[in-house]
């Protein structure tokens, strides 16, 4: 059985991410604004679903970053996984009461969420299963596409993340 590499392509998805803050901070230079860190008054201003599933997402978003850089199946690996998969759960469910786009309705956006309720507990069981093909591919998929994807967007003119770094 031919070997396959824990990590495939490394460099490719670091370049995206990169070039995708890259892109935030020039559009928000290009609107006029200037990154700052957030100051108190602005963070005690974000309503309590929101900041959790900020604080919730940026850990995930932390935790994740490490887990695709270390070595996968060692116990570090599945400890920190069990959280990962626990934060990326409250962040999409936290997402569920958060409607500022569209109040009172959900957006466009919560499509995601329902995809990440659906394919979390696949990816866990498939690595429970010894599958890890699509365990991996999974998991990927929800870090590079959701979080990287997720970020761009919270960094939109007007979102919270754009005025606690830019406002």
């Amino acid at each position: 059985m031919p070997s396959t590499p824990q990590t495939p392509a490394r460099a490719r998805p670091r370049a995206a991410i990169l070039v995708g803050l890259a892109v935030v901070a020039i559009l928000g230079m290009a609107a006029g604004a200037r990154p700052h860190l957030p100051t108190a008054e602005a963070i005690a201003r974000i309503p309590p679903v929101i900041a959790v599933h900020l604080a919730a997402a940026l850990a995930a978003l932390a935790l994740g970053a490490a887990l695709m850089l270390i070595r996968k199946g060692r116990t570090f690996h599945r400890i920190a996984g069990w959280a990962w998969a626990g934060l990326v759960a409250l962040v999409a469910g936290s997402s569920l009461f958060i409607t500022s786009i569209t109040p009172g309705r959900y957006s466009v956006l919560h499509l995601l969420t329902g995809w990440t309720l659906i394919v979390l507990p696949l990816a866990v069981f498939w690595a429970r299963r010894h599958d890890v093909v699509r365990h991996r591919r999974t998991m990927m998929g929800l870090f590079y596409g959701g979080f990287a994807f997720n970020l761009f967007i919270a960094f939109m003119p007007g979102r919270t993340l754009w005025m606690l770094v830019f406002g």
